[in-house]
């Protein structure tokens, strides 16, 4: 097996996207922390801002579900359940109501056929199983060689590839729900016009957190081509 499997200088994207997405990861948190400190004017939780946003758009079926957790919230359009952890359930901070309503602005998107949505949820099984054994197939594609040992590896990348995709498809997704969470929020005057910034900037913290995740798994990818395409062509 070619040692620069084990080690080689491409390590350093590895690097590179892992130090991105452990910023994105402290920037929320930190952005989510100080902004919990700030009561909303309406005292509304996480919970009941969610129902209210809910029923304002017509969303009678989905059941809010309170988790164990701190930012684990989301929405499961398989059982229509909408999850808020121990941080935003309960809470009345302007970062609490903003995140439950981040959450039912992907119920919203449910309800309306969202492209991006319904693409992400049909790729989500191709993006786990990709994930999860593109390195193997590349693996065994080392022990072979010629035509087989290409077709092995290209297969590998491929399959990783839609775990790229799945990440790219997930930003849309991520940034349309918080535009309809910010639009709810306004509209149903849970928030205040002050209060809305305080909630944006929540928001835009946690949207750097996909962006962060994406370009990471870009770059996984980008190793993969440059460990192995030239192996391909040598072939």
């Amino acid at each position: 097996m070619p040692y620069f499997f084990w080690y080689d200088s491409t390590y350093i994207l590895v690097i590179i996207g892992a130090v991105i997405c452990m910023l994105a990861s402290a920037k929320v948190n930190t952005t989510f922390n100080k902004y919990s400190a700030y009561r909303s004017m309406s005292g509304m939780t996480g919970a009941q801002a969610a129902e209210r946003i809910l029923n304002s758009a017509g969303i009678y079926d989905v059941e809010i579900r309170h988790i164990s957790g701190k930012l684990t919230d989301n929405y499961n359009p398989t059982n229509k359940t909408l999850n808020l952890s121990d941080s935003t359930y309960n809470s009345t901070s302007v970062a609490a109501v903003g995140v439950a309503a981040h959450e039912c602005g992907h119920a919203i998107q449910h309800q309306h056929s969202y492209f991006p949505l319904t693409l992400r949820s049909a790729i989500v099984p191709i993006a786990n199983f990709g994930s999860t054994l593109a390195w193997p197939i590349i693996i065994i594609g080392l022990f072979f060689n010629g035509s087989m040992s290409a077709m092995l590896i290209n297969i590998g990348i491929l399959m990783f590839s839609f775990a790229v995709l799945f990440q790219l498809v997930t930003l849309p997704v991520e940034f349309n729900a918080s535009s309809r969470a910010l639009k709810q929020l306004e509209t149903q005057g849970i928030l205040g016009q002050d209060e809305l910034k305080y909630t944006r900037k929540v928001l835009v913290s946690a949207a750097l957190t996909y962006v962060a995740s994406a370009a990471a798994a870009i770059l996984q990818l980008l190793r993969l081509v440059i460990l192995f395409g030239g192996r391909n062509r040598d072939d």
